[in-house]
């Protein structure tokens, strides 16, 4: 069980343009996690980079205290999972045989999936709503199904932190409700950490515990939603003058965009 998830005076650079610079965030541990900012802040990047998929420049991030570049491949994929933005599955593969490779990581070299692996694998598509279609190809599935089939290989790996690169990109409004509230249903059944790069802001307060505000690499507001989403982190943020609306339902706050800032009349 992961206790602590941080990074430490992390700096990202492409090409030796600094993108992030001495980021210090903390991941509160069985909460959902939302990173947003204006496009180009720096939100997905810091996201690969905590899953170890790009190299810092310096600092480092931890896993209770330890660094996880001195963690061996697998031995992170035990303990992480991360998907990102629009994978694509080879053709004709399907649902059941997708979720089998989040298998791999627990498995010996040219070793079979044993009968836990086979329990896991099932318990993965169960939860994700996706036992009736387990033998259909991959690209067979509607969007929203297709997401869920990536969501549940993450989650066949069995890791503590799923980290998920704006997962309802180009899905209608439909199916991006089903695949955050399945991702609220998995913190909240399953205790999963999760951190996910959210593009819609009424989506990160609505679905996220915890919301880090990034602009061009650095934490400008963190919190829960109500301190994160004020007018002034809007202007400050985004450029644009809004109202904020607590919605009666649930209870969180929702932002109205009401003008740019700077925009002619």
């Amino acid at each position: 069980m992961i206790i602590n998830f941080q990074t430490k005076n992390l700096s990202i650079a492409y090409d030796k343009k600094i993108i992030v610079d001495d980021l210090n965030i903390s991941i509160p541990i069985g909460k959902v996690t939302a990173l947003v900012g204006a496009n180009g802040s720096g939100k997905s990047t810091i996201l690969k980079t905590i899953a170890r998929l790009l190299e810092p420049q310096s600092g480092q991030v931890l896993l209770d205290g330890e660094a996880i570049h001195t963690f061996s491949t697998k031995e992170i994929a035990k303990r992480l999972a991360i998907l990102p933005q629009n994978p694509i599955a080879p053709d004709g593969l399907t649902v059941s045989e997708l979720v089998a490779y989040g298998r791999y990581p627990h498995q010996k070299a040219f070793s079979t999936n044993t009968k836990q692996d086979f329990e896991i694998i099932q318990w993965s598509m169960e939860a994700t709503g996706l036992i009736e279609f387990q033998n259909r190809p991959v690209d067979e599935l509607s969007g929203g199904q297709r997401q869920r089939a990536w969501i549940a290989l993450a989650l066949a790996q069995k890791t503590n932190i799923l980290l998920l690169d704006e997962p309802t990109t180009f899905l209608d409004m439909g199916h991006q409700l089903e695949v955050l509230k399945l991702i609220q249903k998995l913190n909240r059944e399953e205790q999963c950490t999760i951190v996910m790069v959210v593009h819609d802001l009424n989506h990160a307060t609505r679905f996220a515990d915890h919301i880090i505000c990034i602009k061009e690499g650095k934490v400008v507001s963190k919190g829960n939603p109500h301190e994160v989403v004020t007018e002034e982190v809007m202007k400050d943020v985004f450029q644009i003058e809004a109202t904020i609306w607590i919605e009666p339902k649930t209870g969180v706050p929702i932002c109205i965009p009401m003008d740019v800032i700077g925009e002619e009349k």
